[in-house]
């Protein structure tokens, strides 16, 4: 009696467990890492790239509509 809940309990629970188990680890070792981040200096340049074209439009929108910075947006 103990051996056949002992073996329902192995094939409903165990067997199925450990086989989801072993498909997530080959499915993360078969990710790839993806692509490196750029190195910080890289990252400092287009962050500075990015401020001055941004002040570039805000100095061109002030010229065109003086009052966009206060108008609600809705």
């Amino acid at each position: 009696m103990v051996e056949s809940i002992v073996a329902i309990v192995c094939l409903l629970v165990v067997l199925p467990g450990m086989v989801l188990w072993f498909l997530d680890r080959r499915r993360r070792s078969d990710d790839s890492p993806g692509p490196a981040a750029p190195p910080p200096a890289e990252l400092a340049q287009r962050a500075e790239r990015m401020e001055q074209r941004i002040t570039a439009l805000e100095k061109l929108l002030d010229a065109e509509a003086p009052g966009w910075r206060t108008r609600d947006v809705e």
